[in-house]
């Protein structure tokens, strides 16, 4: 093995290892930033879309939550349970009774939506979540979250999370040492300080989304949910229980039709409930004009009222009531939470494009398009200088490179690599895959060459 200093084995280690997130993790993450693209950009196109069953009559009395809901249950046969209300409180809003469907997936409610003073019925369709995304984006996170293959494919999405900080950080630290000491005019370079440039430009949102996508992801996000737990990071959720156990709620709501702790309301709902509990919570200080109601789910829980517009300054106060006396059981205000559980709730809301509404969008798209550009230069950099399969040298390997440098810099790579593969279990794996592929194919390389220098 060819020796080096110590600053070049660190350097050709994290050259390697920046080569193999580029070239296998890279096209994740470019589908990542394209779908994510895709789904802040659409928001304006859905509601044009779908605008018959989201505009209703701008003036006129609003007629009582109960009578919306008797129309809707008389379109679903009232053979479905009542999931919750979205009432219509802005003029020319409808209403969104929602239905809980077991021929839809998880998180998904059947949407029947009332005109709130003509009663008629201005749609039917599927509902997704606490954000209520409708079909067309519905569609879109899908991709976005699992390439459309269920939790198999979640996989990919959190591949790209996990690495894409890793790519970032690192990038920009083999940018800082192998950096030209004076400036060489060609088409390389040019591509190269592109590609560094859009990297320093994307930086913060690079590690940004990375974070938030870990918190949504399948084995990375139980473990992010145990460290806010044990920090006392987790956001107050309303109490519904008269036995006083306050559960916790999850920031992720947006994905979930039930968030944790929330109960599920029982099949046979008073209508006639909605209004009286609508006005005990407006009552008490719920004044967001985006709020959804639930039903108990028997009469030992409350009703829930809550704030859902996640725009800035965001509401998401929450009120419970109980089903008998119509008395508060309990409120939770924004304003009380925990730092982290606000800078959770912004950053989930930030990474769906909602917090800052259009300039959310704009910055978004404008994130999104600069990351898969600086992906595709990225492949066109490695293109030009992808060597010929003789010229693959062992020293090039990250076995090798790890080999190289010094043993507390050894040792200190492995308990880095075994917490973060702990912690990430997919970025550990694929560590792995990395290492025995990065090195098949040296040991490919060496055996052709071995056999060409026999000949």
């Amino acid at each position: 093995m060819t020796t080096c200093t110590p600053r070049a084995a660190w350097i050709t280690l994290l050259r390697r290892l920046h080569f193999y997130i580029g070239l296998f993790v890279g096209p994740f993450i470019f589908v990542a930033a394209l779908t994510g693209t895709l789904y802040v950009a659409t928001p304006q196109l859905e509601e044009a879309l779908y605008s018959k069953a989201l505009q209703g009559t701008v003036q006129g009395e609003k007629q009582p939550l109960a009578a919306q809901i008797a129309i809707a249950e008389q379109v679903t046969g009232g053979q479905l349970r009542l999931h919750a209300v979205r009432p219509g409180l802005e003029a020319g809003q409808t209403t969104r009774v929602m239905f809980a469907d077991p021929s839809l997936n998880e998180s998904e409610n059947r949407a029947i939506f009332i005109d709130p003073v003509t009663l008629a019925v201005t749609g039917d369709m599927t509902v997704y979540g606490t954000s209520g995304i409708l079909p067309l984006r519905q569609w879109i996170d899908y991709a976005h979250r699992s390439l459309l293959l269920g939790d198999v494919g979640r996989i990919y999405s959190e591949l790209a999370a996990s690495w894409m900080w890793v790519a970032a950080l690192g990038g920009i630290t083999l940018w800082y040492f192998t950096r030209p000491k004076r400036r060489l005019k060609n088409r390389v370079q040019n591509h190269r300080r592109l590609h560094v440039t859009l990297g320093w430009l994307l930086l913060v949102g690079m590690l940004l989304f990375s974070a938030t996508g870990l918190t949504w992801s399948q084995w990375a996000g139980g473990n992010v949910d145990k460290m806010r737990a044990a920090f006392g990071w987790l956001t107050p959720q309303v109490n519904t229980q008269r036995d006083g156990i306050m559960p916790m709620l999850d920031e992720h709501a947006g994905h979930h039709a039930h968030p944790a702790g929330m109960p599920m309301p029982s099949k046979s709902v008073d209508a006639n409930a909605f209004d009286a509990v609508l006005h005990v919570a407006q009552v008490s200080g719920i004044d967001a004009s985006r709020l959804e109601i639930r039903p108990p789910k028997d009469t030992q829980h409350g009703w829930t009222v809550t704030e859902i517009d996640r725009r800035w300054p965001t509401q998401v106060d929450a009120v419970s009531v109980d089903p008998q006396t119509l008395r508060v059981i309990d409120r939770t205000h924004f304003s009380d939470f925990p730092l982290m559980a606000k800078l959770t709730r912004w950053g989930v809301d930030f990474h769906m494009g909602i917090l800052f509404g259009v300039l959310n969008q704009m910055a978004l798209i404008a994130f999104g398009v600069g990351l898969c550009l600086m992906i595709v230069i990225g492949y066109r950099l490695w293109w030009s200088h992808r060597p010929a399969r003789s010229e693959v040298n062992p020293a090039q390997t990250l076995v090798q490179g790890v080999l190289a440098i010094s043993w507390q810099g050894r040792c200190g790579l492995v308990v880095l690599a075994v917490a973060l593969g702990v912690a990430m279990p997919v970025l550990g794996f694929s560590l792995l895959l990395f290492m025995v592929v990065d090195w098949l194919r040296w040991f490919s390389a060496a055996r052709t060459l071995l056999a060409q220098s026999a000949d």
